[in-house]
């Protein structure tokens, strides 16, 4: 059995990195990288030279490709001190050309001009010679005049040269999967920051946590850190699971427009809704009612200057903090929805699948047969519509406002979940039991004597249930990952959703995060159910024995 999961497990986990390569390969390969602009801005307000540069900065930013800038190189020299910085400031100014060239479409200059300045010249083959033997394109935008009589510049039309390479599939996957886990340390902040000393320490009475009416700090245990990106690395408090840790983060790609800056473990699991005011104590000693969790600071350097109202309440850089909200996660709301729906689908679908299996070909199995067509036939937009339709009719909310929950909220995308997974059940429960009742081993037990009852179920149900069986880890965590086309259509602010909008703006970050948490559920509900089998039926084993 251990090597069995073990093996299955391996797999499994090739399977996933094939997947995300998949959807990498999709996203980066196939797909017009242009598209990313639609929803941009920024993109529209900018023109010549400065638009085509941030079109490559962000392409970079999305992952594309990597780039560099002319000017970034001179710094990079300046760093390692191959130039100084007077020598920078004479070879950063590249001269402005008449020739150009057209490449797919755009005036793109030579890469050297004799107008250079010996200090630039020099500087510049050895930018080119330099990327070029590294496989990256160079490009020269030369200035884009206004007037070229009167050398009139155009708002952006200054002239700028960058490298650019794309970044292959399997950098990426190397990428990607390298910095899935991710330990704090001391070290985190630049070294050459001043912060005082680097180091971690250990308190029973965790500031954070004092009664702003009273002024005392309970007992509550906390590491917190200096140099690290989180200020708590460790603490204590009231709320389930009582012990919370920011040591070790999950980071499964970030956002770039959905939510800008966040990884998507976090948006997925950070609390949404209301904010959850309540009177704190800041390092200052400035108390003040707030939804800011003082728990979550991470370091943004020089932070803590940028205004009084920050320096008001902080004594370090270790300023960025998230807010408390009332209402449940984005996980937490697929969750709850779907183990509903799946303890509502299964409450009706085994004891109907039951009885159309007994009442073969009478009025109850045409009846379940016909709702099985019905569902089968009509799309599930269809239907979902129409449901929603019903539903408002009625005078149940259609739409789920995060800001003002109530549990009528959740009966219709419950429904709209369970009623297909009901005849799903029906299905395969009816098909499994007629082929058990068929069966010879049930025409020997009525010459054993055995009742109708005791056939029934001890051997007809019991193995018409085990593919049924098998099915239950998967419901169950499927209900984590939420269904699309319900999410959708009753703005659930749940996973589900998140993919949708992820994909309509274009957020590669939050589309490969997505597949990578969707590809390791189903994983881990193939080997659940496979030990959910074996756990019901002595009778299966998945160790393979020599003959």
């Amino acid at each position: 059995m251990t090597k069995y999961l073990l093996r299955r497990l391996l797999h499994g986990l090739i399977s996933v990195i094939i997947v995300v390569a998949v959807v990498m390969l999709l996203i980066y390969s196939l797909t017009d990288r242009e598209k990313i602009f639609g929803g941009d801005p920024l993109f529209s307000k900018k023109s010549s030279n400065v638009r085509e540069t941030y079109k490559y900065e962000q392409w970079e930013k999305y992952g594309y490709i990597d780039y560099v800038t002319y000017n970034e190189y001179l710094v990079s020299l300046v760093k390692n001190g191959s130039i100084t910085e007077e020598e920078r400031a004479k070879a950063a100014e590249i001269a402005p050309l008449a020739e150009t060239k057209d490449v797919n479409g755009k005036q793109v200059a030579e890469l050297f001009s004799e107008k250079d300045s010996p200090e630039a010249s020099k500087l510049i083959h050895q930018f080119v010679d330099y990327y070029q033997s590294k496989g990256y394109n160079v490009v020269r935008l030369n200035a884009d005049y206004y007037s070229v009589r009167t050398k009139k510049l155009n708002n952006g039309g200054k002239q700028v040269m960058f490298t650019y390479k794309n970044v292959p599939l399997v950098t990426r996957l190397l990428k990607y999967f390298g910095g899935i886990f991710s330990v704090d340390n001391i070290h985190y902040v630049n070294e050459e920051t001043d912060i005082g000393e680097r180091k971690l320490t250990f308190t029973l009475h965790d500031p954070a946590y004092t009664d702003p009416k009273t002024g005392e700090t309970p007992f509550s245990p906390a590491i917190i850190g200096n140099g690290t990106r989180h200020k708590y690395l460790v603490y204590t408090d009231s709320n389930f699971p009582y012990i919370h840790q920011n040591l070790l983060s999950i980071n499964m790609g970030t956002s770039y427009s959905i939510n800008k800056g966040v990884d998507v473990f976090e948006t997925m699991t950070t609390t949404q809704g209301k904010y959850v005011k309540r009177l704190i104590t800041y390092p200052t000693g400035l108390v003040e009612d707030s939804a800011d969790d003082l728990h979550t600071a991470t370091y943004s350097e020089g932070s803590h200057d940028l205004s009084e109202t920050i320096s008001d309440r902080f004594t370090d850089d270790y300023t960025n903090v998230s807010t408390l909200k009332a209402s449940k996660s984005k996980i937490g709301f697929s969750f709850v929805i779907g183990i509903i729906s799946v303890v509502l689908a299964y409450m009706l679908g085994v004891p109907l699948g039951i009885l159309m299996a007994k009442q073969k070909d009478k009025l109850v199995d045409k009846l379940g047969t016909l709702y099985i067509i019905f569902i089968i036939a009509v799309p599930s937009l269809a239907y979902i519509f129409m449901f929603q339709a019903i539903g408002r009719s009625l005078g149940l909310p259609s739409i789920m406002d995060v800001n003002n929950e109530s549990w009528k909220m959740y009966i219709l995308p419950i429904v709209s979940l369970a009623l297909p997974s009901v005849a799903n059940l029906m299905k395969w429960l009816r098909r499994y039991m007629i082929d058990q009742m068929n069966s010879d081993y049930v025409r020997f037990a009525r010459s054993g004597g055995l009742s109708e009852g005791e056939i029934f179920t001890k051997h007809i149900l019991k193995n018409a249930a085990i593919p049924i069986i098998h099915g239950i880890p998967g419901s169950v965590l499927g209900a984590l990952v939420g269904a699309i086309i319900t999410e959708r259509v009753y703005l659930v602010p749940g996973a589900g959703n998140l993919l949708t909008n992820a994909i309509n703006a274009n957020d590669n970050g939050v589309i490969v995060g997505l597949t990578l948490f969707y590809a390791l559920l189903s994983i881990v509900s193939l080997i659940l159910g496979d030990i959910l089998m074996a756990t019901v039926d002595p009778r299966i084993s998945f160790t393979s024995k020599a003959r």
